[in-house]
């Protein structure tokens, strides 16, 4: 899954908003179902190279969105809808 997310750092988009922009479109193809687990906030931050409170702001986001949801002690997964 780490690597399905690709960034680029010349975009005028902010990074958290190209992570909540993938996901959402990974989804709505079908490359990401329901219940897939997606990686920690640090996993992710350290395998895109940036600050884990980006990735937390994106997850945060993409939870409001209802397309994922963090199960306390388990991880995130992307939701049932």
């Amino acid at each position: 899954m780490n690597n399905v997310v690709s960034l680029d750092y010349q975009s005028r988009e902010p990074i958290f908003k190209q992570i909540v922009s993938q996901i959402e479109r990974y989804v709505a193809l079908g490359v990401l179902n329901p219940k897939d687990q997606l990686p920690s906030t640090r996993e992710m931050a350290t395998d895109l190279g940036v600050n884990p409170n980006t990735v937390r702001k994106a997850y945060s986001e993409l939870e409001k969105n209802g397309v994922i949801v963090t199960i306390s002690t388990k991880g995130t997964f992307i939701a049932d809808n």
